[in-house]
């Protein structure tokens, strides 16, 4: 592999302007076809195999007119000053707006508060649920204008008017923030490289490739059905990703360079070196991401898909957009005085990562490593603990969806929700809608009487509707209320509590009873993501092991580095825990609302965080590995490794984690969770586990962590990403002979 890379970094060298061309025509085109494809706001959203989702499917073939999953709107109306609403000119007032919010072109039903008794007992609140149509997806901001060109109305006649529901569900905004990471990685990669044009090659390349990544994903948004974050949560792994992969080729090129290579030789090197390891690193995160599919959520695996796409954009980019620029660039990528003192660079020119000539004191990196091997077992001990410490409140993880309640408390939404809970108790915020397929009773009427009269007889419910029957009359729709709010654990055993009398009601009157609503959809979307998590992590971990064991030619190595990651990730998820659960530090990251934890925020971030982790892995580890087959001793080997390392991962590092940090601002609760999650996750893993504990596991390992079955060594291909046989081609064509096959490296 090193060899063709190699080739194929000195082809988008010396062909630099036609690489150049061909990405920005691939960044236009891409830039074209999101402007005229019309924009999203949302995706359907389903869960195959579950109640909730066989239930809305029978509505909608049962009930064709009742849009079971169209968009929801309810219109709460409060009186001034202890008045009602439901006399005089506030009753008048709110016959108004329900009279407009009919007109509307989507709207299939409003249902009016005064004949639906949706009034509080006071008589202070009172609600209107409108149905549209169309998914919320498909509202036009046409129809959202004319609701809430309603609830002015409304308000402009006295009364205090708030909209909840997502037919207002809005695109996230990501805030200031992100502006603010990006300048933060600006200013890492002007520290590191020390020359304008090396910090600014990763940035360029970075957005060109998140460009072209989030603009395919807004042109085909509408035909795949993509969800709004996505490609929010793609532009936040492609820039963290692009900038990375391109800082470790550019970082190489200017050791080549100070060995004395031609710019073109150099650039060759640096991608068939370095870029072999952002191949396998790049490897490892589709990986991940596209294992989400197994999961079989159809709007997780499509966002891990688009992220997949922008990180494998993010990868050919650094193997051939770089190399080109690099070609424009050359000897500027090195500072002024490195560039003055080049022709004075002898072969024993040191420190790779900021370019020096000689460096006659150890850089931070060496002093570490020989800290390390001098002190392992306390080091390891200090890691694995102070980890641990940090996930303790994992243990207390609660999933869940987000509703009204979790909404800034500024929005609409949310002062829907608390006018609601106040008028009418919390359990009015998450209604459970009742599904009953009665073509196989005897008495249809008979049978929904015993249902109703079983659930009014259950705890924690506040009220059970009338049944709705359909046209065929074989078919009805009920509402349960609870009596808690719809992220309680009370409303969650209720669901469970009516599921499981569903058999024998159906012994006793032959209709088949099923739980759904967005509160239900909730609790089967976090149990099935649970269900998932355990095969998730077996398929991707043992097909990363795979891979990095061919990675590294060992077995230790790759175990090593997947019980790091596990360590650094179940620390992340107790941060996440004590800051969105808890509340710690909620005030200063911007979290208005504490609460359950986004059912598929965890999952989707230990697919990330898993390939992100294998990137230092593979980069830091990949260093040492090179080191030992050139015959080092494992601990010279891991200094060595550190040594050219260790500033240019954590560079990489440090721009990883103010890229996630920037999307902390978003005003979308999953947004800002996974901003945070990734940035912390990062932090643990980079700097507490791949910088403290591999190499002090490696130290106690010694020789036996190169150790591979001779056998298995037999059988695993030989990719070549230390870029021995390249060394030795480039070697034997430098002496005017011909290559010569490289001998298998000695191993233990």
């Amino acid at each position: 592999m090193a060899t063709f890379l190699y080739k194929l970094g000195r082809f988008a060298f010396r062909r630099r302007r036609y690489v150049a061309l061909a990405w920005v025509a691939l960044l236009v085109l891409a830039g074209v076809g999101a402007a005229s494809a019309s924009t999203s706001t949302s995706s359907s959203f389903s869960i195959p195999g579950t109640e909730a989702q066989k239930a809305f499917d029978l509505m909608e073939q049962r009930f064709p007119d009742a849009s079971a999953n169209g968009a929801s709107a309810r219109v709460v109306f409060t009186a001034p000053g202890g008045q009602k609403v439901d006399v005089g000119a506030q009753k008048a007032a709110v016959e108004n707006v329900v009279k407009e919010l009919k007109t509307g072109k989507q709207v299939s039903s409003v249902a009016d508060p005064f004949e639906s008794k949706a009034v509080s007992k006071d008589g202070s609140t009172a609600y209107a649920s409108v149905k549209y149509k169309l998914t919320s997806m498909e509202l036009t901001d046409a129809d959202r204008e004319a609701l809430k060109d309603a609830a002015q109305h409304g308000r402009d006649a006295g009364l205090t008017v708030e909209i909840g529901g997502d037919a207002l569900q809005a695109m996230p905004e990501t805030g200031a923030t992100e502006i603010i990471g990006i300048g933060i990685s600006a200013v890492v990669l002007l520290v590191t490289f020390g020359s304008l044009v090396a910090a600014g090659l990763p940035l360029l390349t970075a957005l060109i490739g998140v460009g072209i990544g989030v603009s395919s994903i807004t042109a085909l948004a509408n035909v795949l059905d993509l969800g709004s974050s996505t490609s929010t949560l793609a532009m936040m792994i492609g820039l963290a990703v692009g900038i990375d992969y391109a800082l470790f080729i550019v970082s190489r090129f200017r050791h080549e360079l100070t060995e004395g290579r031609e710019p073109e030789d150099a650039a060759g090197r640096a991608v068939g070196t370095a870029g072999s390891a952002v191949v396998f690193a790049g490897l490892t995160v589709l990986i991940a991401l596209a294992g989400l599919a197994v999961v079989n959520i159809p709007m997780l695996t499509k966002m891990g898909l688009a992220a997949a796409g922008t990180v494998a954009i993010a990868v050919l980019i650094a193997l051939t957009l770089i190399p080109a620029l690099l070609g424009f660039a050359k000897h500027r990528v090195l500072g002024r005085k490195v560039r003055k003192g080049l022709k004075g660079i002898k072969d024993d020119a040191s420190d790779a990562s900021d370019g020096s000539a000689a460096a006659k004191k150890p850089n931070m990196g060496t002093r570490w490593a020989r800290f390390v091997l001098r002190r392992p077992i306390w080091v390891l001990v200090v890691g694995v603990l102070g980890l641990g410490a940090i996930a303790i409140p994992a243990a207390s993880l609660e999933l869940g969806l987000p509703d009204d309640g979790s909404q800034p408390v500024s929005t609409t939404q949310r002062k829907a929700y608390d006018l609601l809970s106040d008028g009418f108790g919390p359990g009015f915020n998450g209604p459970l809608m009742i599904a009953v397929d009665a073509a196989h009773s005897d008495d249809p009427k008979a049978a929904l009487d015993k249902i109703s009269k079983t659930i009014s007889g259950m705890g924690d419910v506040e009220k059970v509707t009338e049944p709705a029957f359909n046209k065929a009359g074989d078919t009805a729709m009920l509402t349960v209320v609870p009596k808690s709010k719809p992220s309680g654990l009370e409303t969650e055993d209720l669901v469970h509590n009516i599921r499981g009398q569903a058999a024998g009601l159906k012994s006793e009157t032959g209709a088949v009873t099923l739980v759904t609503g967005t509160t239900a959809m909730n609790i089967d979307v976090s149990q099935k993501l649970n269900d998932a998590l355990l095969p998730y992590l077996a398929l991707v971990v043992g097909l990363a092991f795979l891979l990095l064991m061919v990675v590294f030619r060992s077995v230790l190595v790759p175990l090593k580095a997947a019980l790091g990651f596990l360590l650094s990730v179940v620390a992340a998820l107790g941060a996440v825990v004590a800051v969105f659960q808890w509340g710690w530090l909620a005030s200063l990251l911007g979290v208005e609302q504490t609460g359950p934890i986004m059912s598929m925020m965890p999952i989707f971030m230990i697919g990330v965080v898993f390939g992100l982790a294998m990137d230092y892995e593979v980069f830091l580890v990949t260093r040492m590995r090179e080191a030992y087959v050139h015959g080092e001793r494992p601990g010279q080997a891991i200094v060595t490794g550190f040594t050219h390392g260790a500033r240019v991962v954590a560079a990489a590092a440090v721009i990883m984690i103010s890229v996630f940090a920037g999307f902390i601002g978003s005003s979308e609760s999953m947004i800002k969770m996974m901003g945070f999650g990734l940035a912390i996750a990062v932090a643990f893993d980079a700097f507490v586990v791949r910088m403290a504990v591999v190499p002090a596991v490696l130290a106690l390992l010694g020789k036996a962590a190169w150790w591979l079955p001779r056998w298995l060594d037999r059988a695993l291909p030989n990719v070549d990403v230390e870029g021995e046989q390249l060394q030795k081609n480039l070697a034997a064509q430098a002496a005017g002979s011909a290559p010569e096959r490289a001998p298998e490296p000695s191993r233990v």
